[in-house]
């Protein structure tokens, strides 16, 4: 029996999977396989198998900034879960797994009286995710709570522990590669008052209501922010709200913020970003970049 016939009769490894429902645009076709690990044993496995090593590889988190393409994926798709989603805070740290969701990382230590990763609970990605885009929001990123993360590379099986300093974070940067996948995440916090946390977190939550579309297909902020002008107010400049391709209108109520409706295509969301990118390229000579990852698209 193939390394890949053993992952899919432990039922590590399915073949064919759609991956639009894995994303939160709720679009695009189907990975060549997708493996869920749930325990470092499976990721021996895995690894072992040699699949990490014969195709592409895209690690998935939360599908939060993810656009697959509408033929899909030729590649295997790694997703954690099992004893990666869990989490729990000692004296002052919090220690997650690379699944585990930022939301439930923040009203998990504010409820254990630990504050300092309120932000989180407006980021809705993954600790994994958080750490390979140094997500962050509310003048608050992921370096400035960070202490280490345990990564292991998928195509060598090195798993190792870097510490912040060690990861060249920055605006939505680190140097953690496609091939690496973040199993799990140690943060500091400070000793303070559940009553002042769940306050930050209401004024967050609330402020995210009022100014972002919610009830909707998006992907968060479509492009990072140049330095000087924030990318939604560029694009809002140009009166581009509203404007639609397909099934995908920029919002008319935060112009960096892509929503589909039910029937909207990948390359509805591609086109698009495209438009709009060309548009503030012409009018103000910045190249917005957007924070999507596009995958399995020719160019």
């Amino acid at each position: 029996m193939t390394g890949v016939g053993r992952l899919i009769d432990a039922g590590i490894v399915r073949r064919d999977v759609p991956l639009g429902p894995l994303t939160t645009y709720k679009a695009g076709g189907p990975a060549a396989y997708l493996a869920e690990v749930g325990s470092m044993a499976d990721v021996t496995m895995l690894i072992e198998s040699e699949l990490t090593t014969l195709m592409p590889v895209l690690v998935l988190g939360r599908g939060s900034n993810l656009v697959v393409a509408d033929a899909g994926f030729d590649g295997l798709v790694v997703k954690l879960g099992g004893d990666f989603s869990k989490a729990r805070v000692s004296g002052v740290d919090v220690e997650a797994g690379g699944a585990h969701p930022l939301p439930k990382l923040a009203r998990l230590a504010v409820d254990e009286g630990v504050l300092g990763l309120e932000f989180f609970v407006g980021v809705p990605g993954s600790v994994g995710g958080a750490v390979r885009q140094n997500a962050g929001c509310f003048g608050s990123e992921t370096k400035d709570r960070l202490i280490v993360a345990t990564i292991v590379d998928l195509a060598t099986g090195e798993t190792a522990e870097s510490a912040v300093g060690q990861l060249d974070l920055a605006y939505r940067h680190s140097n953690v590669a496609p091939s690496q996948v973040v199993l799990s995440a140690r943060f500091a916090g400070r000793r303070g008052d559940p009553t002042e946390g769940r306050a930050t977190m209401r004024e967050i939550t609330r402020w995210r209501k009022e100014h972002q579309p919610g009830g909707t297909f998006n992907a968060g902020s479509v492009f990072k922010n140049p330095p000087d002008v924030p990318a939604g107010e560029l694009i809002d400049r140009l009166g581009l709200k509203g404007t639609t391709v397909g099934g995908v209108s920029v919002s008319e109520k935060h112009a960096n913020f892509f929503v589909a409706g039910p029937d909207a295509t990948a390359a509805d969301i591609r086109r698009l970003v495209d438009l709009v990118k060309d548009s503030v390229f012409a009018a103000s000579g910045t190249m917005l970049e957007p924070e999507i990852q596009f995958v399995g698209f020719d160019i």
